[in-house]
């Protein structure tokens, strides 16, 4: 029996796939969009660099191991003007991280507990509420900065006439000072505990809720969570020694010395960007609890669940599938408001390198694409985090 061949299908060449084949053109058009897009900015790349080295400047970030000749008046690592420019970065980027660390911290907070408020059936309250969201969202961002920031200053008293408890913390119109802990190397061991605390509460909560998942038997995941996390590194704390010492803060002359201060450009930005971020945040969360079915409270109602026990057991783990979403852009929108630091002479990365360092060296291309560069990575990690939880929380399909 003789094998019947294939018959042969003439290729087409690729100019006639590109003119004749609709996905082939899609594809030769975005291929040819993307080319000259990065030629675009190649020649752009290119004109900036022959252009600053015709003026004598080149591209260069040899100016970062330069001294940089200015104070930076709050910084959690050792510096003086002494210290490089690249110190200063990073002094700007641990400064613009802890406005933005905190500032999450407490608007989340104030958020969500306005968001259920706002849905209150006490009209007092509900009003109230509305009245401080409507106010806070329609005026710029910039102007609340401004004004903690001159209520803090301009209310707050003298280092003098200092606020004081117990002569160990004092607040005053130049910062909150507070004791420096100074740590002792035993230290170590209360730190490894306290992480070790930790990874035992991630992994007790997953086998408590497996536990209740197949008995229905409920642990006491917070209480064993508070031993894990606080009592043990508390009880390590005192066995090896009690390895740390604290330096106080003292009244010298017109200002406070010693301890640790929390600067008022530090506590007015927080505060500013904090309070403006959770305004957005209670229209957010009051929105994503509206979209659950009313029908989910009645049925734990009937079920004799209390109305606060509901909200946290029923009506939020339900609403985070509606909520973390936009909550990605509200985090975003806190960080990259930092930047408007400079207004009240907090010394964040756009004060720093952005600016000072700017200045001094002349530097302009190099110093913007670090900051461009820092605040990309910034967004990209809150974004990948949130993408990480969104999905986490997301619906299991059976």
């Amino acid at each position: 029996m003789e094998a019947t061949s294939k018959p042969t299908v003439a290729r087409q060449p690729l100019w006639y796939r590109v003119v004749y084949d609709k996905e082939t053109r899609s594809v030769a058009i975005q291929v040819l969009t993307l080319a000259l897009l990065f030629a675009f900015f190649f020649y752009i790349v290119r004109n900036a660099v022959i252009n600053l080295e015709t003026i004598g400047k080149g591209y260069s970030f040899k100016f970062l191991w330069e001294a940089s000749n200015y104070d930076i008046n709050q910084h959690l690592i050792d510096y003086d003007s002494r210290s490089p420019h690249w110190r200063a970065t990073i002094v700007g980027i641990m400064n613009t991280l802890l406005v933005a660390i905190t500032g999450v911290i407490v608007a989340t907070i104030v958020g969500f507990v306005m968001g259920v408020l706002r849905l209150s059936h006490n009209w007092l309250i509900n009003k109230v509420v509305y009245v401080y969201i409507e106010y806070v969202r329609n005026v710029p961002v910039l102007l609340h900065i401004l004004m903690v920031h001159g209520v803090i200053v301009n209310t707050l008293p003298r280092p003098k006439n200092a606020i004081s408890l117990e002569d160990t913390f004092f607040l005053t119109n130049r910062g909150f000072y507070t004791p420096k802990p100074l740590f002792e190397p035993a230290m170590w061991a209360v730190f490894i505990a306290f992480v070790i605390g930790i990874g035992f509460t991630i992994w007790f909560r997953h086998y408590a809720k497996k536990v209740q998942d197949a008995t229905g038997k409920i642990y006491p995941v917070f209480w064993i969570s508070l031993g894990a996390i606080i009592v043990v590194p508390i009880l390590v704390y005192f066995v090896v020694g009690s390895p740390m010492t604290f330096e106080m803060a003292e009244l010298t002359g017109f200002n406070f010395k010693g301890g640790m201060v929390l600067r008022p450009e530090y506590l007015a930005l927080t505060l500013a960007l904090a309070l403006y971020t959770a305004a957005f945040i209670a229209e957010i969360v009051r929105a994503g609890i509206q979209a659950i079915s009313h029908g989910q409270t009645e049925a734990a109602y009937a079920l004799g669940i209390k109305p606060s026990r509901t909200m946290s057991l029923v009506i939020i783990p339900q609403a985070l599938r509606v909520i973390i979403p936009p909550l990605s852009s509200q985090y975003l929108n806190l960080t990259k408001n930092s930047s408007l630091a400079i207004a009240i002479g907090y010394m964040d990365i756009v004060a720093t390198i952005g600016g000072i360092s700017l200045n001094q060296t002349g530097r302009e291309m190099e110093c913007m694409t670090i900051v461009l560069a820092l605040y990309l990575a910034f967004s990209l990690m809150i974004s990948a985090f949130m993408n990480w939880y969104n999905k986490k929380m997301k619906l299991v399909e059976r």
